[in-house]
């Protein structure tokens, strides 16, 4: 294990021993075996937890480890620990609004001073189908530098596994974006322009909404409603492929959102249904995660041969690591993807 790694690992555990009642009112309180094996190691003091960590985090099982990584994922921490809500990391505020009965079914929106016909990006969170929350969805600098383009920017919630299927996740980013674009004039926002983008877990959900229209469809639109697709290094476009080559920690993660039905998996696999009609354009970005650069590349065929407009941005970044930064970053001027984005985003809303 690299000296990253172990950074990483320290970082999370001791962030989510911290903080136990936060942690299981995200979903994100470690098993209690893990929790075992971490105090045993290193004791109670979480004052001397990181550097403990630091040291010993090789001796920790697997298990404990892939746990860790999981969490901290949903998180969307760094070595410097857990990031407040976007709105209070940035200097304007959103409007929070709820387009659902249920309480995740929320959003965040940030339009610029003044505007009355921006584009609209609709960012949706990772977290394994199962964590995450918009309060911690992204890095600091994506508002602020969406609404510096003159673009509108929504950050949203939606149900988690188990207590909702993958399927009603993304009706819930369709019907977010449903509730937005109804109300486009009043919030000045131009409902003929909009892109989709998200990461992880809800990269795969935006790249679904963007393959299979009957999402869209049911909350009263259709393809012609969005102008681009962002999916941000997701890695379960083709569903059954990625259970294939899952560990026993994401093999869990993967049975309990898509479960073991082939056609039901096929039905939830983006590139499987990437044939016509699709949204206009994709923009896929990626670190080099080797599930990862695969599964992107196969999706980038399908919508090729389909005929839709789709480019595709490699960037550096190995593991969860690179994995976490990619969307802790995207939206800093000096981060690689971030011109990369802007220029696509260019192309397609203007």
């Amino acid at each position: 294990m690299n000296t990253a790694s172990k950074a990483l690992i320290a970082a999370g555990a001791a962030a989510l021993l911290a903080s136990p009642i936060l942690a299981q009112r995200q979903g994100e309180r470690l098993p209690a075996d893990c929790r075992e094996e971490i105090i045993k190691l290193c004791g109670t003091d979480r004052a001397q937890m990181r550097s403990c960590l630091r040291e010993k985090a090789a001796q920790l099982s697997e298990t404990c480890r892939t746990a860790l990584r999981e969490r901290m994922e949903a998180r969307g921490t760094g070595e410097g620990g857990r990031r407040g809500a976007a709105g209070s990391a940035i200097g304007a505020r959103p409007q929070t609004m709820s387009y659902g009965s249920d309480t995740l079914q929320a959003l965040d929106l940030w339009v610029p001073q003044g505007a009355k016909n921006a584009p609209l990006v609709l960012f949706v969170h990772g977290g394994g189908w199962k964590r995450g929350s918009k309060n911690n969805a992204m890095g600091r600098a994506m508002p602020e530098h969406m609404m510096a383009q003159g673009y509108a920017f929504a950050s949203i919630d939606y149900r988690l596994v188990p207590s909702a299927t993958v399927e009603q996740q993304a009706a819930d980013v369709a019907a977010a974006l449903a509730y937005l674009l109804k109300r486009a004039d009043a919030l000045g926002i131009d409902r003929s322009r909009v892109v989709l983008t998200g990461h992880s877990a809800g990269a795969h959900l935006v790249a679904l909404v963007g393959t299979d229209e009957r999402y869209l469809k049911a909350a009263g639109l259709s393809f012609a409603d969005i102008d681009g697709v962002m999916p941000n290094d997701g890695a379960a476009y083709d569903v059954a492929k990625q259970i294939e080559g899952a560990g026993r920690m994401m093999l869990e993660t993967y049975t309990q959102a898509f479960g073991t039905d082939p056609a039901r998996q096929k039905a939830l696999s983006p590139t499987l249904q990437a044939a016509a009609p699709n949204a206009p354009a994709f923009l896929l970005i990626h670190v080099q995660r080797e599930d990862g650069v695969a599964q992107n590349k196969a999706l980038a065929e399908a919508l090729k041969r389909a005929g839709t407009k789709v480019e595709v941005g490699s960037f550096e970044g190995e593991g969860l690591r690179g994995h976490m930064e990619i969307n802790r970053k995207l939206g800093e001027p000096d981060y690689p993807a971030t011109p990369v984005m802007d220029a696509w985003l260019k192309k397609v809303i203007g």
